[in-house]
């Protein structure tokens, strides 16, 4: 073995070092390999994947604007989806307001297509604004008397039935006019709160005389565009015993007082269009006692509506003879509270209309009345009626 002059002098058990090998990468192969792994990848992906874009949120969405209150329209197929559980979960925490709370208040609605990949994405509905009625009252139309203010017809020939009305729609002819006056308001907060929101527009509010906050109870109504009429307590067959209230018109009374006692119930509050009784099955009946009524009615330039309770009335034929703006209701709607008996007379309105061209309905404010009242006008247009302000059903002297 030949020894080198290394070998000589390295000191025993030590190795030479040795020079560390150098590792060439073939880069252009390595950049190729991850190009095609990247292809493999989406290749895959699109293969096994259906929507290529399911890993990202997105939705269709159509932008109507619908009448307040009505519902969605037949030809729109889609059904309003549950609350989403983020909608749910923040409905109970404090200080948070869901999605349907918001959608409540606002009046937008949000109906939401099915799932799956025939979804019809997402129809949001805004409410038009409220038809905006005259400012109430009108100095023009206001009469001082020792009550308070009264109704009278304006310098200038204008007259409240006209002035204080609700804008009647245009209808073609072959449409029938349906009218819908709910009665009984402005004694109790609650029920007439939820007539005022609940019920359509187009519906007429009669409130009673009696009510503490009658004022702001009518302003709020002829904000959501309800026209409004006042109801006048009549003496019915078994008075007293059955006692419509305070100021209750008598058919014994003489004129004088009958009047003063009229005066005092149309002071209680401005903007109304007509009188509509309250009971009065007696007072009604009577001529004699009817007829200064009806007079003073005419003279302030209001129209009166027979809620249609009593056979016996003579308000239509009296009203007549005045050449005063007169109706009279058609059915009373919920003289049996129950649900299907109201439908019952609700399908009767809806056959008057179509044989006659239009028909007026009378109701309460009672929560299932106005509960059923909501539903049946949901599809009424679609069923070929239209919902209008009484004014716009009202008989008017010379015309049809």
């Amino acid at each position: 073995m030949t020894l080198g002059h290394d070998d000589l002098i390295r000191p025993l058990g030590l190795e030479p070092a040795r020079a560390p090998r150098r590792v060439t990468l073939p880069l252009g192969q390595v950049f190729v390999g991850f190009v095609a792994s990247m292809f493999m990848a989406l290749a895959a992906y699109l293969v096994f994947v259906k929507d290529p874009f399911g890993g990202e949120p997105y939705a269709i969405a159509v932008v109507e604007r619908a009448r307040r209150p009505d519902p969605l329209p037949p030809q729109v197929p889609v059904q309003q989806a549950p609350d989403a559980p983020d909608q749910q979960a923040s409905a109970g925490t404090p200080g948070q307001q869901s999605a349907a709370d918001a959608e409540r208040e606002t009046g937008v609605r949000v109906v939401r297509g099915g799932a799956g990949e025939t979804a019809q994405g997402v129809v949001i509905r805004v409410p038009t604004p409220p038809v905006k009625l005259a400012a109430a009252p009108d100095r023009r139309l206001v009469e001082r008397s020792r009550h308070g203010s009264l109704p009278r017809i304006g310098a200038d020939g204008a007259r409240p039935a006209d002035v204080y009305a609700r804008p009647a729609p245009q209808t073609p002819a072959r449409v029938g006019r349906i009218a819908i006056v709910v009665g009984g308001l402005g004694l109790s907060q609650s029920m007439t709160s939820d007539a005022v929101s609940k019920l359509p527009g187009p519906v007429t509010l009669a409130f009673a005389p009696y009510g503490p906050e009658l004022e702001r109870q009518v302003a709020r109504a002829r904000e959501d565009g309800h026209e409004v009429m006042l109801q006048v307590p009549m003496e019915p067959f078994d008075y007293p015993d059955n006692d419509p209230g305070p100021h209750t018109l008598t058919a014994s009374a003489q004129p004088a007082e009958t009047l003063d006692r009229l005066h005092w119930v149309m002071s209680r509050f401005t903007g109304y269009v007509g009188i509509i009784n309250y009971m009065g099955a007696r007072f009604t009946s009577s001529e004699p006692a009817l007829t200064p009524v009806l007079k003073d009615i005419a003279t302030r330039g209001l129209m009166v509506l027979d809620d249609g309770s009593s056979p016996r009335s003579l308000i239509g034929s009296t009203a007549q003879a005045l050449k005063l703006p007169a109706s009279r209701g058609d059915t009373v709607v919920d003289t049996v509270p129950k649900a299907s008996a109201i439908d019952d007379q609700l399908a009767r309105l809806e056959t008057i209309a179509r044989e006659r061209g239009s028909a007026i309905g009378v109701a309460s404010g009672l929560p299932l009345t106005v509960e059923r009242l909501v539903q049946w006008s949901r599809g009424l247009e679609a069923r070929g009626f239209v919902l209008v302000p009484v004014s716009a059903a009202v008989a008017r002297p010379g015309r049809s």
